[in-house]
């Protein structure tokens, strides 16, 4: 599953999800743009990768402020062929319908809906014209279940499905794939340090493989279908959550 030849951007590529993305994808052979908006985790990020001889080009910004994306995106890489897009940055804030507010719902509809549908409005033109690309976007298994309390990041996550079908519909003429893969519990620092044992504990008992992800593991799905090998995958949402949610 070699991705020599190829470049990626990878959006929240500091840490967790994105960091494995980026450290498989160098290993592979891509070169690579990581965005994070945490400049201290995004270098030795970048840092890890270019250990591969990969070329790497990092960008410190906030995925929440589409206007300065968009002017990074045209400074940094109107030069740079793109032909992979992984959509992974995202965060949560947690709360029922009754606690949520709305400023905290819309963030993180912006940060999982609005941002990635900005990067695909910026590259997919140039992948549809050479007649091939990638776009993998990070879901969750919260999009297909829900999640009690987790009111905002069920319905991005929900919403990011529909935004992957109807792209890939769009797309599939001109050869460019556009996928969902959907992580159950995983080893991020998120998960780490943000949700209590309990919690935790509660999910890997519904897990049939019984334990956590760790990163890499989902990080290979998305290697996978950014590779030769997924040319016929396209509008899937994979689970990669052993088996939670089934």
């Amino acid at each position: 599953m070699s991705l020599q030849g190829h470049r990626a951007l990878i959006t929240g590529a500091g840490q967790g999800i994105g960091r494995a993305c980026a450290e498989v994808f160098a290993e592979r052979g891509a070169d690579l743009i990581l965005l994070d908006r945490n400049a201290e985790a995004l270098d030795a990020a970048a840092k890890v990768a270019r250990q591969t001889g990969s070329d790497v080009t990092s960008l410190t910004v906030d995925l929440t402020d589409l206007e300065s994306l968009r002017k990074e995106l045209e400074t940094a890489c109107q030069c740079l062929s793109v032909d992979i897009l992984v959509n992974n940055a995202g965060f949560d804030r947690p709360g029922t319908s009754s606690k949520l507010d709305m400023a905290g719902f819309e963030a993180v509809l912006e940060i999982h809906l609005s941002a990635p549908l900005c990067l695909i409005k910026f590259f997919l033109p140039a992948m549809r014209a050479r007649k091939w690309g990638r776009i993998i976007n990070v879901s969750s298994i919260y999009g297909l279940i829900g999640g009690k309390g987790e009111v905002a990041y069920s319905t991005a996550k929900a919403g990011l499905l529909g935004l992957t079908k109807s792209i890939a519909r769009e797309a599939g003429t001109d050869g460019v794939t556009v996928n969902a893969v959907l992580p159950g519990l995983t080893r991020t620092p998120a998960i780490e340090h943000g949700m209590a044992d309990k919690f935790k504990e509660a999910i890997i008992r519904e897990t049939p493989l019984g334990r956590i992800a760790e990163a890499r593991e989902i990080a290979n799905v998305i290697a996978f279908l950014a590779s030769e090998e997924a040319s016929y995958i396209t509008a899937a949402a994979i689970p990669v959550s052993g088996g939670w949610g089934i």
